[in-house]
Order: C-alpha cells, then sequence, then structure tokens
C-alpha cells in the first residue's frame, strides 16, 4: 500500500503565498511521475504541476510564473511553492503520484493524497 499526505493548504489573501507539501510512503521501488492538482467546487479536477520525463516540470497556462514545484532530497518529497495567490486559485488541492511498488507484487499504479483545502479571499 502506497499513502500520500499532503499539508500547508489554508486561507490566504489575495497576492499571499503558501507552500503545499507532499509525501509519499509504502511500498514504493520507484516514483516516475509525481504531481499537483486542483479542484474547484462545481469544476472538474484540473492539472496544476506534474513531472514529465528527463526531469522537466509541466505547469497548467494559469499557474506558470507564479507557482514553483519542487522535490525533495529523498525525491518522495514533493512541494508546491504557490505566490502572487488570486482568488481563482482557490481549490482542494490533490497530490498525485504513479507508483511502482516494492516485490512480491510488483505494479505500477497511481495513487492521489487525501486533498488540502486552499482559499484566497479577495
Amino acid at each position: 500500500q502506497v499513502h500520500l499526505v499532503e499539508s500547508g493548504g489554508g486561507l490566504v489573501q489575495t497576492g499571499g503565498s503558501l507552500r503545499l507539501s507532499c509525501a509519499a510512503s509504502g511500498s514504493i521501488f520507484s516514483i516516475d511521475v509525481m504531481g499537483w492538482y486542483r479542484q474547484a467546487p462545481g469544476k472538474q479536477r484540473e492539472l496544476v504541476a506534474v513531472t514529465v520525463s528527463g526531469g522537466g516540470i509541466n505547469y497548467a497556462d494559469s499557474v506558470k510564473g507564479r507557482f514553483t514545484f519542487s522535490r525533495g532530497n529523498d525525491k518522495n518529497t514533493v512541494y508546491l511553492q504557490m505566490s502572487s495567490l488570486k482568488p481563482e486559485d482557490t481549490a482542494v488541492y490533490y497530490c498525485y503520484a504513479n507508483v511502482v511498488t516494492t516485490p512480491p507484487r510488483v505494479r505500477v499504479e497511481s495513487y492521489w493524497g487525501q486533498g488540502t483545502q486552499v482559499t484566497v479571499s479577495s
């Protein structure tokens, strides 16, 4: 079993900053993709930032230049530094990981965290 635990959400004013963290633990052999998605009320879940092959990061156009994705030294922890926040950034933010699990049951599986609420007041 693999668990993703997010933290760092909260209430912030327009123009403020927040830093989200996500720690993956459990039967992890390797993680080939890790990222952040968000879902606002009444809307579909959308990509915020995700790792891509070659070590790059793919950002949603709406957050480019304001959000920064980074990975911890242990590679199983990721962060999302959010700056210049806007009311339209208000959503539940979810951590995502595509994991290769450890033997004996080696599988490639996708996991989601429980989500953390980010609210930006105007």
